[in-house]
């Protein structure tokens, strides 16, 4: 069900994205904080940036901070001298942050037209504020009141004259939807530019507190609720915005925040290390990060399995990733065999797939760099044969060995056909239908596409997805019943890769 909400809420704010005429579409920095030369495009209107520590997601975030000047006094300016500000002491140069020709620039939508700004770090940065864009721009950064600095900045609030002022329900309204409570009444405190919460509860009687008692995920909530519920045509930035909140909570509140960029036109860009928060928004609107040695770089979205791997999966998992979705069905075919010999269930492995031949040592390359290829299993179509030294070549050099190991035939669908024919009187039996309809229906297929033109491994997948629109069933579906038949029976086609298999699988299992 949440799966179903997450995708109609995807698609409206697609179908919205034309409509904005707002829009920061891209930032450039180059020199600064180890970073080269890095782009990073938006193309949704809810954007995550993610990747290991110190690859630089607050530093676009905070880069992306300064693309616009604010429209008014209520508002705050942001400028790249006060976010990556220079440690400069005269008397000790070795102590002083080395100053690099840093620039910004910036791709927009503006007033429905496209535009650019660049900022130049020289003695000092350029261009002035003015030449900025005007729109609301809201960056909410890692805060708590647990140092005692603002802690004592924040007391003085009760010392003479203040101003009180109750927030509205509408300002709430959003983090209502999300926290387990019912607020009678939220204040807001102000002095001299700062200001804390204070709320009464209506469902536990006579409990009032301020932010100092608050947990961190109410206090965050509470106060983006309370920010940006009534901001129009504005961006949001969020660092590490799963700070202090639940699994559960962090989904909610990536629901409220895509709703709210529908209702009010918002850009919204936030930085995290959850697999929740990934998982919030689509594919398009994941932007991962890595850092090479001199630069900082956009990696391709990672495939769903790999994913998991970097940002939370168990590594009491095995991870088998392989070509497609056919490959998955047969893997998963004999591990319907293996399984039970191994001791293990479904869920102690995840198989995954949508990743061509040529990305694997690509895949090598980034589940090294996390310590994650002893938890994995590499496993490719027999036309990949070729590629074999040069994937083993890499894992080595990595200091991680692994054995690829590949399916049957030139692509599975080859080697399901082939058995299909040498063993008809079985299948036909499996199938429901005669020994002679599933010959007839074979042999018509291969006259059919005997002379088409492509390759030979697409003709084969094609001709196999329409045998199995013939018997009205998926072809992954029957990839799995072939497979988990000829492993029982331990097939002559079969037998050395199951056996290869296993032993990967028992190793796998000693290391645990």
């Amino acid at each position: 069900m949440t799966n179903k909400v997450f995708q109609q809420i995807w698609d409206q704010l697609r179908g919205k994205r034309t409509q904005y005429k707002e829009f920061l579409e891209k930032v450039t920095i180059k020199e600064l904080r180890g970073i080269k030369d890095l782009t990073v495009r938006f193309s949704f209107p809810v954007s995550v940036i993610a990747g290991p520590n110190a690859c630089g997601k607050s530093t676009v975030l905070f880069a992306c901070a300064c693309a616009y000047k604010a429209p008014s006094k209520n508002h705050r300016n942001y400028f790249p001298s006060t976010l990556f500000p220079n440690l400069m002491i005269k008397a000790n140069q070795d102590l002083s942050d080395k100053a690099h020709k840093t620039s910004f620039e910036f791709g927009y939508i503006y007033q429905g037209k496209n535009t650019n700004v660049k900022w130049n770090k020289g003695k000092s940065w350029g261009p002035s504020a003015s030449k900025r864009p005007e729109r609301i721009l809201y960056l909410r950064t890692i805060t708590n009141l647990s140092h005692p600095t603002e802690v004592r900045s924040v007391l003085r609030i009760g010392l003479g004259i203040f101003q009180s002022s109750v927030i509205t329900s509408d300002l709430i309204a959003f983090a209502q939807r999300i926290l387990p409570f019912q607020y009678q009444e939220v204040v807001l405190i102000s002095k001299n530019q700062k200001d804390l919460l204070f709320v009464k509860r209506s469902d536990i009687p006579d409990t009032k507190y301020s932010e100092f008692h608050m947990s961190a995920g109410e206090r965050a909530i509470l106060r983006i609720s309370k920010d940006i519920s009534d901001f129009r045509d504005a961006i949001v930035l969020i660092d590490e915005i799963e700070a202090g909140l639940h699994p559960f909570t962090q989904q909610q509140f990536m629901l409220e925040l895509q709703r709210i960029a529908l209702r009010n036109n918002l850009q919204i860009i936030v930085s995290t290390h959850s697999p929740v928060i990934l998982e919030c928004v689509p594919v398009e609107a994941r932007i991962f990060l890595e850092r090479t040695s001199d630069n900082v770089i956009i990696k391709p979205v990672y495939k769903d399995i790999i994913q998991k791997a970097f940002y939370g999966q168990s590594v009491e998992k095995l991870n088998i990733l392989c070509e497609d979705d056919i490959g998955e069905a047969f893997i998963l075919g004999v591990l319907d065999v293996l399984n039970p010999v191994l001791c293990l269930i479904p869920d102690d492995i995840k198989v995954g797939h949508d990743t061509g031949k040529d990305e694997f040592v690509n895949h090598i390359v980034a589940l090294s760099k996390f310590q994650q290829l002893d938890n994995f299993i590499f496993i490719l179509d027999g036309d990949a044969h070729p590629k074999e030294n040069e994937l083993i070549s890499k894992a080595k050099e990595l200091g991680s060995p692994i054995k690829p190991l590949f399916l049957p035939g030139d692509v599975p669908e080859f080697w399901a056909w082939t058995t299909l024919n040498n063993y008809s009187v079985d299948y036909a039996g499996i199938l429901g239908i005669t020994q002679t309809d599933l010959l007839r229906t074979m042999q018509r297929l291969d006259q059919l596409f005997n002379n088409a033109a492509d390759r030979p491994a697409q003709i084969m997948k094609n001709k196999f997805i329409t045998f199995c629109e013939n018997l009205k069933m998926s072809n992954t579906e029957l990839m799995r019943k072939i497979a988990r038949l000829e492993a029982q029976r331990q097939s002559t086609e079969i037998k050395s890769f199951m056996q290869n298999f296993e032993l990967l699988i028992r190793n796998w299992q000693s290391r645990k």
